[in-house]
């Protein structure tokens, strides 16, 4: 569909009983974007990337990518039209090597062992963890770890990446390499949808932010000017109050 965005969130609502987790978020993102989603603890933003990716249904509202809506889609049948996912808490499979991880990506896509593996290969090298392709991955230290999640979800062609606090525990220096990782696969021509706690990296890499607080979006636009914003400074200074 000609001028379609590549992703169309619409009045997209979670609910869980009586809890809105999620309320009524609506937002765009065009080919080549880098768009934060932020807020405080318990805001509602993995919630929405749950939506978004397929692993829970939508209470109302629909999700589409390139036009087409893909509300009623598995993850699975998500990740085969190019949108792929990180979580918080990386889980590699120990027993297999790095590359061998890589590989089960990349079966979204490519259902030949051989060219999976060459798709495996390649994205190792633009996630910059080639050498490490056949050490066992339960060995890898945790921003590899990280890069190597980033990898997996990378394998299936994905033009769509969807990355959940990939930031969360690395140090400084290991968070600025991982800032240039993401810059490169941008530069490649990878979108990226962030959830990010650290607002130095969502200057870093986001164009457009959307602010969650209790589900609910309370702003929208440019990372500085939404960082000004007072709704924006209260749902932050508010949830550390309460801590």
């Amino acid at each position: 569909m000609t001028g379609a965005a590549l992703l169309d969130v619409v009045g997209v609502t979670r609910t869980f009983g009586g809890l809105k987790a999620v309320n009524d978020v609506s937002f765009r993102m065009e080919p080549g974007a880098v768009t934060g989603i932020i807020g405080p603890n318990g805001a509602g933003k993995t919630t929405l990337f749950n939506v978004i990716s397929g692993h829970l249904r939508a209470s109302a509202g629909s999700v589409s990518m390139d036009g087409r809506p893909v509300t009623g889609l598995a993850s699975y049948d998500r990740a085969r039209l190019g949108m792929g996912r990180t979580f918080q808490i990386v889980r590699p499979i120990h027993s297999l090597s790095v590359l061998e991880n890589v590989m089960i990506g990349a079966f979204a896509a490519h259902k030949s062992r051989r060219a999976a593996e060459k798709r495996a290969i390649e994205v190792l090298d633009q996630v910059e963890l080639s050498h490490r392709s056949s050490a066992s991955a339960g060995g890898l230290t945790l921003a590899d770890r990280k890069r190597l999640e980033v990898a997996r979800a990378l394998a299936g062609n994905t033009r769509l990446l969807l990355l959940d606090e990939v930031m969360a525990g690395l140090n400084p220096t290991e968070a600025q390499r991982a800032i240039e990782m993401v810059q490169r696969l941008n530069g490649f021509g990878v979108s990226v949808l962030l959830i990010e706690h650290n607002l130095k990296v969502v200057r870093a890499l986001a164009s457009h932010v959307l602010v969650l607080d209790h589900g609910v979006p309370i702003a929208t636009g440019a990372p500085d000017q939404v960082l000004r914003d007072p709704k924006v400074i209260e749902a932050y200074l508010g949830a550390r109050k309460q801590r």
